[in-house]
């Protein structure tokens, strides 16, 4: 059986015997371990049993393979063996004879029934060789994700709002614990991977030097802020705005727009300094195309905007008047 943290399952085999002139503990095991490879539980290798036997008249002893109720009931030993391809994994013997068992007797029960599960593996094969890829669609699904435990506290949200949520959205059974194993629960695969894509895109965490394609939130005179993933927003200064001068972002791109950024600082708050100019360095031509490319279907659609002469008379006239008042409460509830 695999490891706990491969398959964090408890595992229940249920075989039901409906008639019997053989073993049905070895069928058990022979079908037990198909239904465990049927089922997607990613097993080892797969087992096979087999029962052996054994009639003893004087000095005549006769070993039997795979024996039926009647030698069972008769013979003087019921030997059964299972095991993979490679070795035994379980013994069980009943013996009637007064002298017991020799060592040579039992080298040869088992040699016999090595040759005998190794064939039994083999006819086993033709139906199924190897543990399937996936669960069984009707398995329940048991994930574990390991988290950073400093976003635990992102991941519950305010009196549990955030894991509510993704309980509600999912139908997915979640358990965090406090050292950041998030245990998700759920009947049907597709429900389990929608709450694994919500976790994850919860707690991740933004990386030095790494690329993204985010969200404008929010213009300010000295930049925008850009959201990465969902809850994380980091700076575009209007300097790392793009290779030309930039005076306003707002000049380039409106709130809502995709752009790509790189992440250039994280301080030791948290807070996250963005640059568009080397991440669209990094990338090299077409960069800007593949911001068009995966546009924010949420974004409001883009207004045409006037050619920079235009912008130029602007600034000169009442709607450069304008913005500056603008300018000026902004940087009124900066201060504040």
């Amino acid at each position: 059986m695999p490891g706990k943290d491969d398959f964090p399952y408890t595992v229940r085999i249920v075989s039901d015997i409906l008639e019997s002139n053989g073993s049905s503990s070895m069928a058990s095991v022979c079908g037990g371990s198909l239904a465990l490879m049927d089922a997607g539980v990613p097993i080892k290798a797969p087992v096979a049993g087999i029962a052996m036997g054994l009639v003893a008249e004087g000095d005549r002893v006769a070993i039997l393979s795979d024996i039926l109720g009647l030698e069972d009931a008769l013979g003087d030993m019921d030997f059964k063996v299972s095991g993979t391809a490679k070795g035994v994994t379980a013994v069980q013997m009943d013996i009637k004879l007064k002298g017991g068992l020799s060592v040579g007797l039992l080298t040869r029960a088992l040699d016999q029934a090595r040759e005998g599960r190794l064939h039994i593996l083999g006819e086993m094969a033709k139906a199924l060789a190897t543990p399937r890829a996936e669960l069984n669609p009707y398995a329940p699904r048991i994930t574990t994700i390991k988290i950073n435990p400093n976003r635990v506290g992102a991941l519950i949200g305010p009196g549990g709002k955030v894991i509510k949520g993704i309980v509600a959205e999912t139908g997915c059974q979640i358990d965090i614990e406090d050292d950041g194993s998030v245990h998700i629960y759920s009947t049907s695969g597709e429900q389990m991977k929608a709450a694994v894509d919500i976790v994850n895109s919860i707690i991740q965490e933004a990386k030095m030097g790494e690329i993204y394609l985010g969200v404008i939130k929010r213009i300010v005179d000295f930049g925008c802020f850009v959201e990465i993933f969902p809850g994380t927003e980091g700076l575009v200064h209007v300097s790392e705005f793009a290779g030309h001068r930039v005076e306003r972002v707002d000049d380039e791109v409106s709130e809502g727009d995709a752009i790509l950024v790189k992440v250039i600082n994280i301080d030791p708050s948290g807070k996250i300094r963005l640059s568009r100019k080397e991440a669209l360095a990094d990338k090299g031509e077409g960069a800007e195309n593949e911001e068009t490319r995966n546009p924010n279907p949420n974004a409001p659609a883009r207004q045409p905007r006037p050619d920079r002469g235009d912008r130029d008379r602007g600034r000169g006239g009442d709607r450069g008047g304008d913005r500056d008042r603008g300018r000026d409460r902004d940087r009124g509830r900066d201060r504040h």
